[in-house]
């Protein structure tokens, strides 16, 4: 008997093969996994025991708690302006939402353009509906923003979907009001789907403000909005996510969601909606300290010989431009990062896990503490001078 080709043929994440790696050692000090390092808000954890002490243990509505959904459209008042009965489904994390706006909007076939270096998933997640993937490369030169020329070039009559990740995992770059505008203007005259995976967009750090494609008219009638709590509450473990679109839209994901999760805990949901009333000054404090590390990474990736880096403007992730050392050390960059990891115990991504564009990159996340991030680099320069 046969298994699916699917299956066989669904590539794994580099970012999990490298934390897997590393799981067999001691010693290490991990730049891996895009994981906040805090615990989630107190307030919040003691809202989920209430409810979970007051017997709220049963199914919940397919497209989520009314309470929640409520919640998530308060808090997009000042811009999505959602319908909660309609147009808000919860997620089991951001992952299935986008997922399942695949499902919904892409048929096999189908062209899905895919602004590379990009989050493994996407790969595996378009796969899986059997479209087929277009990369428009994001370059270093221009900040790892992409150039809405390429992006028009890349559109054919098979073109279904654009999946839009800003701030980005991994580049952490933050697409300015103007690119975003000219690909909102593109998009709406090409009648093209937008996923836009906004998860990271409370941790942006520069003087402009940060701005969605969906701020432009006529955007958020052929958007799916995707965001969710692991990095907003650093609710990672708790696998909370969620989509706004046009109600026809959430009516279809939701029955995919039907027919997959089905449906999410009642305490944990509304915990997220007491987070979302009660603790949004917790993302200001957490972003803080984002930025702080990342101007301490930032400095020490400067410093260290063959390593440079363009400063990332949100999320919590440095793409570090490896090629000067890669070609010292006679590897590519998945051979670089194993290297590195056998030889000093620093786990990091190799930037080809990313897409073809991210070879000679490495991905750094530094949502861990300082200490680590300086310990971490004094491995590595010793690594880099051959101590």
């Amino acid at each position: 008997m046969e298994l699916s080709r699917l299956a066989k043929g669904l590539g794994g994440s580099v970012i999990r093969e490298m934390f897997n790696e590393a799981l067999k050692m001691e010693d290490t000090i991990s730049f891996t996994v895009g994981e906040p390092d805090f615990t989630t808000p107190r307030p919040i954890i003691e809202e989920a025991c209430r409810c979970w002490e007051a017997g709220m243990t049963h199914y919940t509505p397919n497209s989520g708690v009314g309470e929640l959904r409520r919640a998530i459209a308060e808090y997009h008042q000042e811009d999505l302006k959602p319908d909660p009965d309609s147009e808000v489904m919860i997620s089991c994390g951001a992952t299935e939402a986008v997922q399942m706006a695949l499902f919904t909007l892409v048929d096999p076939g189908d062209e899905v353009i895919l602004i590379t270096p990009a989050w493994p998933n996407y790969f595996g997640q378009i796969a899986m509906c059997g479209a087929v993937i277009r990369e428009v490369p994001a370059r270093e030169e221009n900040g790892f923003i992409p150039d809405p020329k390429e992006l028009r070039a890349a559109i054919t009559h098979k073109t279904k979907a654009v999946i839009l990740n800003s701030p980005s995992n991994p580049t952490g770059a933050v697409i300015d009001r103007d690119t975003c505008q000219a690909i909102a203007e593109l998009l709406a005259e090409k009648g093209i789907y937008v996923i836009a995976d906004e998860i990271y967009s409370r941790l942006v750090y520069g003087e402009e403000a940060y701005t969605s494609i969906t701020s432009f008219p006529g955007m958020m009638e052929q958007t799916v909005y995707i965001s969710g709590f692991s990095k907003m509450f650093a609710m990672t473990g708790w696998r909370l996510g969620y989509a706004i679109a046009g109600a026809e839209i959430i009516k279809n994901m939701t029955k995919l969601h039907e027919n997959g999760a089905s449906c999410l805990p009642e305490p944990s949901q509304l915990a997220a909606a007491y987070g979302l009333r009660r603790c949004l000054p917790e993302i200001g404090n957490m972003r803080e300290s984002y930025k702080r590390r990342r101007d301490l990474i930032c400095s020490l990736i400067d410093e260290t010989p063959g390593l440079s880096i363009k400063k990332p403007e949100g999320a919590f992730y440095a793409f570090v431009n490896a090629k000067e050392l890669c070609e010292r050390k006679g590897l590519d960059s998945r051979g670089l990062c194993m290297d590195l990891l056998r030889k000093t115990g620093v786990v990091t991504v190799p930037g080809s896990g990313f897409g073809s564009c991210g070879e000679g990159f490495i991905r750094m996340s530094y949502a861990t503490s300082d200490e680590a991030i300086v310990r971490g680099f004094e491995r590595i320069r010793a690594y880099v001078e051959g101590k």
